[in-house]
This record gives structure tokens, C-alpha cells and sequence, in this order.
């Protein structure tokens, strides 16, 4: 693993940001298996944060920190209030969204399609770093369309780091706004690896985070001889438990738990806590599909989930008895 500055040592491991995916429950389900992964918020456009229920948006759990907003937008004013209103909420970062491919981004004028006008994202990130001082950094793709990833990556890149980005994260696969769907584009474009190692040797005073199809520990262990950190995506999410070797394996320290039930008797209390608020059982136990991965009782504990947790009035005890049906053990090893 190569040598990592202070700056890009906070950066060297993150959870992406989903749409649907990553609220504040399931970001305090992942704070449970990683104390130094760093957290981010599902992209919320400027004009929600500006207009809307800003409580409901943006309020979060301390345990959460490290934990970053990540802004959906494009005119400089309004990227700057926004940016202001998170920080004052207590996010440790802001980041902009150039890299959602969704229809509903585009026509919204943020997302990929912003990878088209890098100086409007380079406005954007100067106008935000002048209205806050915590670290502004930006999402992106290795282009869209028909562009060339040489080319394209560079502009955007050393646009937004002369306005003063901290940080770059580059899903290594470009986007295509012209003929994929939002979930292809996750998936059918090539990753180019190779794309985002030359962006970070071509500016080696940047952090550089990678991103894109990266399924292990073991593999981003890998990416990181190259690149300053990674973050992983869909991976984390479907098979949380791989959180738990975050911390030993990246940061040299111990697991805060040893074992996924472990995880589970620390998340009762805040379980407790939200539903004394009000809050159902199943927006909490959705994020919870894949914890036993490859464990026995697996099956049992999702089944038991999805027909008891969605019942009306469904209470803790519907998970204490999900989790009765796992057996005592890690899961069973996954090849890298």
C-alpha cells in the first residue's frame, strides 16, 4: 500500500452514496461495523434543502460520523447555501453529484450530465468552498457518452481541484445518458481501472478515490496501491457484514464487533429509540437483507423479516426472533 498524506488517510475508505439505500438507518447500521469508514448521505438536490423539511432531510445520528452530504445541483448560489445549510447541520463534508445517470437528474440539470460543463462544476465547487469550511470534494464518472475518458476526466478534474475541491471520487465507468437506463449504467459500461490510476499518478498531491464494481476488502486492498482510497457501493450494502473487516484490515484496528449478531444487540437500542418516534420496523430491517450472508439460518432470518416486519405495529421483537434463527458463527469465507 502506498504512502497516504493525513488528508488523503481520511479518505481511504467510504461507503457510496445510494439513492433509497443510504438513509440515516442504514448508515447507522454500517457505523456499527466500521468506526473509520466514511459515510454518505443518498444525494439530496439543493432546491429540497433550500425549500424543504430540512429536519427530515438532513437530520442524522451522531454516531454516524464521519459522515458526508452529498448535494444534487448546478447553479453556484444555490450549491453554496445548500452547502452552508449542511454544514450547519454538522456534515463533514459536501459532495457534488456528478455521476448519477437517471433520467430525472439529467432533466434537473445535475448528475452525469454535468460531466459536459466542467467549468459550471468548477463554478459550483469554488462558490462552495468560499461559503463553508469543511471539505468540498466531487463525484464523478470517467465521461458520458461519446466523450473521451482522457480527455473528459482530466478537464473535470483539473477544473474542480484549481477551484479548490478536496478530494475526487471517480466511478471508474463512464455514463451513458443516451440509450442506457440508470440500473445499466450500473453495470454494462466497462470499468477502465487502468482510467483512474493514471488521474491520480497525473496529480499525486490529490486524493483519489476509487469506485465502481468493487466486491471485497481483499479487492480494494488491491486498488489502494494505486489510489489514495475506495469506496465501495452496492457491495457494502448487500453484504454488510464485509464492513466488519474494515477497521482490521484497512486501519490496522479492531473490529468494534466480532460478530454480525453482535452488531445486531448494539442496534437494538436505536431500534427502540425510533420506534418509540414513530418510525416503522421495516424502514429500519430492509437495510438488514444481507447481514448472515453464507451463514446457516440465513433464509429463515430474511423470511421472517419480510413477512413479519412490514405488519402494522411490527416491534423489536419481530427481530430478536429473526435473529434467533441464525447460528452462532461468521459467515463462511467468499472468494475475492
Amino acid at each position: 500500500m502506498t504512502e497516504k498524506t493525513t488528508k488523503s488517510y481520511d479518505f481511504l475508505f467510504s461507503v457510496a452514496p445510494m439513492m433509497d439505500w443510504t438513509d440515516r438507518h442504514c448508515r447507522v447500521f454500517h457505523r456499527l461495523m466500521t468506526r473509520r469508514g466514511r459515510l454518505y448521505t443518498e444525494m439530496l438536490t439543493t432546491g429540497a434543502i433550500i425549500h424543504g423539511d430540512r429536519r427530515r432531510l438532513l437530520g442524522f445520528d451522531r454516531s454516524e460520523h464521519p459522515v458526508a452530504l452529498q448535494l444534487g445541483g448546478s447553479e453556484p448560489a444555490d450549491l453554496a447555501t445548500a452547502a452552508r445549510i449542511g454544514e450547519d447541520f454538522g456534515y463533514d463534508e459536501i459532495n457534488l453529484n456528478v455521476g448519477c445517470p437517471s433520467d430525472r437528474v439529467k432533466d434537473g440539470r445535475f448528475g452525469a450530465c454535468l460531466m459536459a460543463e466542467p467549468e459550471l462544476v468548477a463554478d459550483g465547487v469554488a462558490a462552495m468552498k468560499r461559503a463553508v469550511k469543511i471539505s468540498v470534494t466531487v463525484k464523478c464518472r470517467i465521461g458520458i457518452d461519446d466523450q473521451d475518458p482522457e480527455i473528459a476526466l482530466d478537464v473535470l478534474a483539473r477544473g474542480v481541484i484549481a477551484a479548490g475541491a478536496d478530494a475526487l471520487i471517480v466511478h471508474a465507468r463512464k455514463a451513458w445518458l443516451n440509450g442506457l437506463s440508470p440500473k445499466e449504467n450500473r453495470d454494462i459500461p466497462p470499468l477502465d481501472y487502468d482510467r483512474v490510476y493514471r488521474l491520480k499518478a497525473a496529480l499525486p498531491e490529490v486524493p483519489v478515490i476509487i469506485n465502481g464494481g468493487i466486491g471485497s476488502i481483499a479487492v480494494a486492498k488491491r486498488h489502494l496501491d494505486h489510489v489514495d482510497g475506495v469506496m465501495l457501493g452496492r457491495a457494502a450494502y448487500q453484504e454488510p457484514w464485509r464492513l466488519l473487516d474494515v477497521d482490521p484490515e484497512l486501519f490496522g484496528e479492531a473490529a468494534p464487533y466480532a460478530t454480525m449478531k453482535d452488531v445486531f444487540e448494539a442496534m437494538l437500542p436505536y431500534i427502540e429509540e425510533q420506534l418509540a418516534q414513530g418510525a416503522k420496523l421495516h424502514s429500519m430491517t430492509r437495510h438488514f437483507v444481507g447481514a448472515f450472508h453464507g451463514v446457516p439460518g440465513a433464509r429463515a432470518f430474511r423470511r421472517h423479516l419480510a413477512e413479519n416486519g412490514v405488519r402494522p405495529g411490527a416491534g423489536i421483537d419481530v427481530l430478536r426472533d429473526a435473529i434467533a434463527l441464525v447460528e452462532d458463527r461468521a459467515a463462511e469465507p467468499v472468494a475475492a
